[in-house]
């Protein structure tokens, strides 16, 4: 039996929406071991850094779902990765998933890598600057054409530049 990609989704939401706390901590840093062009100390990354960023980007935190302006972001413009300043993602790329998170379903060439995460127990495809190894999020097989992935993504480990 295949489980409709709405009901999957809407089962993701009740998932995140019983969290209680604004932040839920990820395990593993499966990007952190690998060297990126960007690297600084934990000390300069906090000052870098808002809390709720470096959370996400740095301990692979996951913001709440619908918390972010960047999901409701609708201008023509440039994703970047708020630690470094990299490009992520164009808008023409962004969908409305309906999960809570900016969801885009393909990143610009060569500006995330990926890595395995099992913190929940499964395996997951984590995301993660290219640049400086920040953690932005997952890509799932459930996106739209002509990619067929959603690449969901914490707002707070993103900037977002107009144009």
């Amino acid at each position: 039996m295949t489980v409709p990609v709405a009901a999957r989704r809407a089962a993701l939401r009740w998932i995140a929406a019983g969290a209680a706390l604004p932040l839920l901590p990820g395990c593993g840093r499966a990007a952190e071991a690998r060297d990126f062009p960007v690297q600084m100390s934990d000390a300069a990354w906090r000052q870098r850094l808002s809390p709720a960023q470096f959370a996400v980007l740095r301990n692979e935190a996951t913001e709440r779902p619908y918390s972010s302006p960047l999901d409701r972001e609708k201008r023509a413009g440039t994703y970047h990765c708020a630690g470094c300043g990299n490009a992520l993602f164009a808008s023409t790329t962004k969908f409305d998933s309906g999960t809570g998170w900016p969801s885009f379903f393909r990143p610009l060439r060569g500006a995330v890598g990926t890595a395995t995460d099992f913190s929940l127990g499964i395996p997951r495809t984590e995301v993660h600057c290219a640049e400086c190894g920040g953690h932005l999020g997952h890509v799932f097989d459930d996106g739209p054409r002509p990619t067929g992935k959603r690449y969901c993504m914490n707002g707070v480990a993103m900037t977002f530049r107009a144009g």
